[in-house]
C-alpha cells in the first residue's frame, strides 16, 4: 500500500517539480524559509485537491473530467507566457514565484490532476485508510519535489540567466499545450 501511494504521489508531483524548476530560474534569491513556505503551499493545495476529489468524486465526475485539462492547461500557458514576457522585457519584478497569488496559481495549475485522480479513487471505492496513506505520501513527496525544483531551477537561472527564463516559459507552455491538445 505504501509503495503504491509513493508511486501515485511521484506521478502527481512531476508537474509541480517542472513548474517550480522552470519558475525558479527567475528568482533573484532563495532562502530556506521562502522555499519551505512555497513547498508548503503546493503540498497543502495538492493534497487538498486529491482529498476534495475523493470526498466529492461522485458528485463531480462528469464536470471534473470535462474541465480539468482545460483549466490546468490555461493556467500553465498563463504562467509560461508571463515568464517569457518578463524575460524579454527584462522585468526586475518577476512574478512567477515572487508573490503569494502567483504561487497559488501555479499550485492550483499543477493540482487539478490530483482532483481528477481523487475522483477516480472515489469511484473505485478506495477505503479511508488507503486514502490517508495516499494523502500523507502526496504531501511529503510534493514538499520534496518543490524544494528540489526550486533549488535546482534557481542554480540554473543564476548560472545561465535570461535564456533559462525563456526556456522555462516555453517548457511550461509546452506542458500546458500538451495537456490541452492531448499529450
Amino acid at each position: 500500500m505504501i509503495i503504491r501511494a509513493i508511486i501515485l504521489a511521484l506521478s502527481l508531483c512531476a508537474d509541480s517539480f517542472a513548474v517550480t524548476t522552470c519558475s525558479s530560474v527567475t528568482l533573484k534569491s532563495v532562502t530556506w524559509r521562502r522555499v519551505l513556505t512555497i513547498a508548503l503551499v503546493f503540498a497543502i493545495i495538492h493534497t487538498s485537491f486529491l482529498l476534495f476529489g475523493w470526498l466529492f468524486g461522485d458528485l463531480f465526475v462528469g464536470y471534473i473530467q470535462k474541465i480539468a485539462d482545460l483549466v490546468g492547461s490555461l493556467l500553465l500557458l498563463f504562467v509560461g507566457g508571463s515568464m517569457i514576457l518578463e524575460a524579454i522585457r527584462h522585468d526586475d519584478e518577476v512574478r512567477d514565484l515572487n508573490g503569494f497569488r502567483n504561487v497559488v496559481v501555479s499550485a492550483v495549475a499543477t493540482s487539478i490532476d490530483a482532483m481528477a485522480v481523487g475522483v477516480s479513487l472515489s469511484m473505485g471505492r478506495l477505503e479511508t485508510r488507503a486514502m490517508i496513506t495516499n494523502l500523507a505520501a502526496l504531501f511529503i513527496v510534493t514538499m520534496i519535489s518543490v524544494v528540489a525544483g526550486m533549488f535546482g531551477g534557481y542554480r540554473v537561472g543564476r548560472r545561465f540567466g535570461q535564456p533559462t527564463e525563456i526556456i522555462g516559459g516555453i517548457v511550461l507552455i509546452a506542458i500546458g499545450a500538451g495537456v490541452l491538445f492531448g499529450r
